[in-house]
Parts: structure tokens; C-alpha cells; sequence
């Protein structure tokens, strides 16, 4: 009779069999490809913190001075508006060649995952800034309003009724800003910021080992349907 354990071990040789047979290029280098996974979620999970919070700021700063604004600044908000439409219109990949030299200030580094933060930071805050600002501005004008009548300073209507009752619509465009982070700490592999796109590059383009590029493709797919799948649960438990 066989054991539980030797079924689960039986298991493990076939599907790394398996994998040897049709990636036969990544598991000889299973260790870095692993790494490069690793640095990935790291990218992804820094950067989407510090842009998070970033964005949600500048969101709350763009909702507030706008002109039909609980503190309508018309110099504020056309000056950050006009920013954040300036780094949205850079190609990501430009500008994170162009702040080399800002990450190297900044990071002591341009290369590795430690150097890739910050440009990605910057790459994705615009976009986020965006999403945070639509969200906001679907808050129900009579909530505010209701808030206003109640005596709430500006503080508390922002974080009692903009942010709280906008949290689901928060969560959305959050899965949908962490996808393209996602998207982009692949982009930032071209300029040496390590990850999986840097190992695409390296294996699956430079040396033609096609298998790398088709690992790489796989596990980025699976990676965006857990976070859209963990996305939808928390969207339903903040509706309901």
C-alpha cells in the first residue's frame, strides 16, 4: 500500500519533470527565476504602498480645491492638476531612463530592486492619483452637503464621508492601478530594476531561450488573477 507520503513525493518528481520538459531553461536556473519573483512582489508591494499614499493625498488636495471644492484654490489645483497630467504623459520607460540620476541621489542605486522603486513610484502615482480622484468624485454631493449642514470642519468630511463611503470604489481602482504596476516593475527589467521582466529580457530576448519568456508570462498572469480575485472579495465585504 502506498503512503501519503510517498504519493506527494511521487507527485513532486512528475511535475518537476514535467516542468524540466517544457522549461527546461528556467529550471536550470530555478533559484534566480524564484529571486526574480521574489523582487517582483517586493517592487510591487514598496512602490504600491508609497504611491498609495501619495495618491490618495494628492486625490484628496484635487477634490478639495477644485472649484466646486469645500476649498476651492484655483493656483493648487491647476498646478498639481497640470503635474500629474505631465508625468501620466511620459512614457514609463523614458522616464525612468531620465531619472536615473534622481534614483542614484536617491537610492545609491539605479540597478537592482532597491533602484527600481522610485521611478516606479513616479510612473505610477499620476495614474493611481487619477483613479483615487475619480473615485472620490463619485461621493454623493448630498452626503457632503448633509456633513456640512451637521457642522463637520473639512478634516472630518474628508475622512468621515469622502474616504469611508468611498472606500469600494477605493479598492477598485486600486486593483486596477496595482495591475499596471504590475505591468510596469516588468518595463523597469529593461533598465536593470531586476524582477521578472529583467529576467525575460535577459533569457527569453537576449538569448533567445523562449521558455523563460513563457514562465515569465505565466506567473504575471497568475500573480494579476490573485490580486483581482483578493480585490473582489474585499469590494464585496465593504459593500455589504
Amino acid at each position: 500500500m502506498t503512503s501519503p507520503t510517498s504519493s506527494i513525493a511521487a507527485s513532486n518528481i512528475a511535475a518537476s519533470n514535467i516542468a524540466a520538459q517544457w522549461f527546461p531553461n528556467v529550471a536550470a536556473r530555478l533559484p534566480e527565476f524564484i529571486d526574480s519573483i521574489i523582487q517582483t512582489l517586493v517592487m510591487v508591494l514598496i512602490s504600491g504602498v508609497i504611491s498609495f499614499v501619495f495618491a490618495v493625498a494628492f486625490a484628496i488636495v484635487l477634490t478639495l480645491t477644485a472649484k466646486d471644492g469645500l476649498a476651492p484654490n484655483s493656483v493648487v489645483f491647476n498646478v498639481l492638476d497640470k503635474l500629474v497630467n505631465l508625468f501620466r504623459s511620459i512614457p514609463f520607460i523614458i522616464l525612468a531612463a531620465a531619472l536615473v540620476p534622481v534614483t542614484r541621489a536617491i537610492s545609491g542605486t539605479a540597478i537592482g530592486t532597491r533602484g527600481a522603486i522610485f521611478p516606479l513610484v513616479v510612473g505610477i502615482t499620476p495614474f493611481f492619483t487619477r483613479q483615487i480622484q475619480s473615485a472620490l468624485a463619485g461621493i454623493d454631493a448630498g452626503l457632503v452637503e448633509a456633513a456640512q449642514a451637521m457642522g463637520m470642519n473639512t478634516g472630518r468630511i474628508v475622512f468621515r464621508v469622502y474616504l469611508r463611503e468611498a472606500v469600494p470604489s477605493i479598492i477598485r481602482v486600486s486593483i486596477i492601478a496595482i495591475v499596471s504596476l504590475i505591468g510596469l516593475t516588468a518595463v523597469v527589467g529593461i533598465v536593470g530594476g531586476g524582477g521578472l521582466g529583467d529576467f525575460a529580457i535577459r533569457y527569453g530576448y537576449q538569448r533567445y531561450m523562449l521558455d523563460a519568456t513563457y514562465a515569465t508570462v505565466i506567473v504575471l498572469v497568475l500573480l494579476i488573477g490573485v490580486i483581482e480575485f483578493i480585490g473582489r472579495q474585499l469590494v464585496d465585504i465593504t459593500e455589504h
